[in-house]
Parts: C-alpha cells; sequence; structure tokens
C-alpha cells in the first residue's frame, strides 16, 4: 500500500525507503533522501495517516534518515504533494478535519491557560538553545540579504512599531500575548509609550517582570498574568504579535468584540498572525497532538468579515511570505547545533519532536501556502495619515536596537 502511494506520489527527487523486507526506490533526480523503516508496523501507520504518523516515528526512532536530513524528506514529499492534486483519499481526511475543526479549536478561557503552559512554560533553556537575545518567538522580518537572526527580529519590532504609529510620547499601549517582553520593552523605551504586556505563561512573565526591572523601565512597562477576555480600560495602541494563532474560528467574534471595546475612538492595532494564503483549513494533526493544542492558523477570509461585523476597519494588511521560513530555518539550525545540549535537558525523543516541528512549519511556508499577515486596525477613518508614508518614515528614523543595551537577567526560576 505505501510503496504504491509512494510510487503515485514521487515524481522529482529520489526517495529510498530501506524496510525490513527490502529496499525500494521511488523517483529520479535530485534532491536524495534515504530512510530506514525499524519495524513492518510503521509502514501501515504512515500509509494510514501520514500526516500524523511520520512525526510520530521519527519521534519515536522507528523511522530514521540515512542520507539527507528529516527536512530535505519533508520538503521532497511536500514539494510533490502540491504538484499532485489526485490524491482523493488525502483530500478528504482533510476535509474531515476541516469539518470538525471548531471542537478542537474550543478555546474558553478556563483552556486557555493549560494550551499556553504546554509549550511555553517548557524550560527557558530551550528557547536560550535556538532563539535570538530577545527571545523573540515568532517571525522575523528578513530586510536584507545577510541579515543575522538577531538583526532580523529588532527589523520585526521596528516594522510592528512603524505600523502602530507611535506619534507622541505616553500612548497607552497594550501587548497581547507578549512573550518575554522584548516587543513591550522597546516601546516603551523607544517611544515612550506606557505599556502593558499580558501573557498566560508563568515562565515568561517571570522573565519579562525581571527584565523591566533591570532595564529601568517598570514604571513605564507593566506585565501581568491575565486573559485578554478579563481586562478592562481603553488604550491607544493594541499588538498582538503570534498570539491570534490561539484564539480559534470558534473565538474570533468575541476577540475582535474585545479589541474594539478595549481600542480608543482613534487608536490603532496592528494583528501579526501566521495565517493561510488557499483559504480555510484544518491544524496538522500531529502539531496539534505535540506542539499546539487548540492552534489554528487563520485565512483572511475569516479574519475580514469578523473584523468588519465589530465595527471595526481594516486599514493595511500586508502578507510576509518567506521570512518565517528563513526564521524557521536559523531555529533548526540551531537546534542541531545544539543537540547534546537540548537532549541534556529533555532526551533524544524530545530533540527529535523539536526538530520535526521547526522542519515541518519551514516547510509548511514553502511548500503549502503558510504566510504570516500583519493586520492594521482603526476604528475612525482618520486615525492614520492618508498615505502609508508614515510607516517608511518611522521604519527609517527608529532605533529599536534594544537587544544590546538591555543584558538578559538570571532566569527566575
Amino acid at each position: 500500500m505505501l510503496r504504491h502511494l509512494l510510487s503515485a506520489v514521487v515524481k522529482q527527487g529520489t526517495l529510498t525507503v530501506i524496510h525490513p523486507d527490502g529496499t525500494y526506490v521511488f523517483g529520479e533526480d535530485e534532491p536524495r533522501v534515504t530512510v530506514r523503516m525499524h519495524d513492518r508496523k510503521v509502514l501501515w501507520d504512515i500509509a494510514r495517516d501520514p500526516d500524523l504518523k511520520i512525526g510520530e516515528a521519527y519521534m519515536d526512532g522507528r523511522l530514521s534518515i540515512e542520507e539527507g536530513d528529516i527536512a530535505l524528506l519533508l520538503d521532497l514529499l511536500m514539494s510533490n504533494i502540491s504538484r499532485n492534486h489526485t490524491r482523493v483519499w488525502h483530500r478528504l481526511a482533510r476535509a474531515l478535519r476541516k469539518a470538525i475543526r471548531r471542537l478542537k479549536q474550543y478555546n474558553p478561557a478556563s483552556r486557555s491557560k493549560d494550551h499556553v503552559a504546554h509549550h511555553y512554560d517548557l524550560s527557558g533553556k530551550l528557547y536560550d538553545l535556538f532563539l535570538d537575545k530577545d527571545r523573540q518567538y515568532s517571525c522575523a522580518y528578513f530586510s536584507s540579504p545577510g541579515e543575522s537572526l538577531d538583526e532580523a527580529q529588532i527589523g520585526k519590532k521596528r516594522h510592528i512599531a512603524a505600523k502602530l504609529f507611535c506619534d507622541r510620547p505616553g500612548l497607552r499601549v497594550l501587548d497581547i500575548g507578549c512573550g518575554w517582553g522584548g516587543l513591550a520593552l522597546d516601546l516603551a523605551r523607544d517611544c515612550k509609550a506606557d505599556v502593558l504586556g499580558i501573557t498566560l505563561s508563568e515562565e515568561q512573565i517571570a522573565i519579562a517582570r525581571e527584565r523591566a526591572r533591570h532595564a529601568g523601565l517598570s514604571e513605564r512597562c507593566h506585565f501581568e498574568l491575565v486573559d485578554y477576555r478579563n481586562l478592562g480600560g481603553r488604550f491607544d495602541r493594541i499588538v498582538s504579535v503570534g498570539m491570534f494563532e490561539h484564539v480559534g474560528v470558534p473565538h474570533y467574534q468575541s476577540y475582535f468584540e474585545k479589541i474594539r471595546d478595549l481600542l480608543d475612538e482613534n487608536g490603532v492595532a496592528v494583528i501579526h498572525t501566521i495565517g493561510r494564503s488557499d483559504g480555510p483549513g484544518a491544524t496538522n494533526p500531529w502539531i496539534a497532538k505535540y506542539i499546539f493544542p487548540g492552534g489554528y492558523t487563520p485565512a483572511l477570509s475569516e479574519m475580514v468579515p469578523v473584523i468588519e461585523q465589530c465595527g471595526l476597519m481594516v486599514s493595511d494588511v500586508e502578507v510576509l511570505r518567506l521570512h518565517y521560513a528563513e526564521t524557521l530555518k536559523e531555529w533548526r539550525q540551531r537546534v542541531r547545533t545544539r543537540w547534546s545540549e537540548l537532549a541534556g535537558l529533555y532526551d533524544e525523543r524530545f530533540c527529535r519532536m523539536w526538530e520535526f516541528y521547526l522542519a515541518g512549519a519551514e516547510m509548511g511556508f514553502r511548500r503549502e501556502g503558510l504566510v504570516v499577515f500583519q493586520v492594521q486596525i482603526i476604528k475612525n477613518v482618520d486615525a492614520l495619515p492618508i498615505t502609508r508614508d508614515y510607516m517608511y518614515e518611522n521604519e527609517r528614523t527608529m532605533r529599536f536596537a534594544g537587544t544590546e543595551q538591555m543584558p538578559r537577567p538570571k532566569r527566575v526560576a
């Protein structure tokens, strides 16, 4: 069954499968990948549910790579799959997952904290192994060839801040899903804003508060462990980077209603989220099970109608295409370089899980239509200048180099 499947899929590149019953070769030419199946049952598992079982087999050591690496294997498979539109069974499986996705994305406040803890309350040392100095755990912005990851992450923060139009000091800014505080601290220091950063991760909040204290910004930049649904007050600017993917389609209405209620009448919001360029879909089952339970990457067609229904206006949309692929590639290479340290924190199975996560996500951006949306939202039509020149000017003149001026404090236990 698997031989039939691979024969139908692999047309470009060469996949060699070493199996207990023999060796099989599919396709021809470059690239070349060789995998070893260590038991007979793994073939049936992968044929039955490839989206879930390839990752599990790699994690468990039942599938290993003898030529190439897991990223090259996924690239070979995804690039061939994207060219082959005749796999009816695969389309049916994805259609079924799409049909039940609302159950999988049920993220009331009572469950959201658990979902966040599953991923973001892992050891801080894990994130230090592969992220930049500022621990920016979202898509970097590579504005020119040869930029380092640290430079591109500063560029990402500058790019977003330019869209927030921080035209005067003292703006009240809300950062929903503030992570370890890097963007909030830069906005407080470089834009002289009064910032509230919120997260549901206890590990992140401890680090963010300590960083604010260490930088002398505690009076201007505060961090709270709170769900956005429980906030009150008004803010001149609202920003959310890499958080909307955890909201879930059933909660979009309440999310944007809350943005509307929290945003000042002349306010500006910027939502930065992974998205789909090919319309609504469903979360990959391996990612949902092992990495981001309850997560979902939206299509613009799912976001914009809800924004409009909530009485808000989309004032600008930018689609970042390969920036996240390059970010993930850098993260994956860092994990490979520091594999033994990661294994010391957890174990070899965790290392393979993390590598598969980063490799699969990277290829999702290269081969399966994943992108990043930056959606700017306002209430009043005259809240912003009538041309986009202010964005370019702000991005050109903003300093936003705080990473080098704000040494990381020791991790709070």
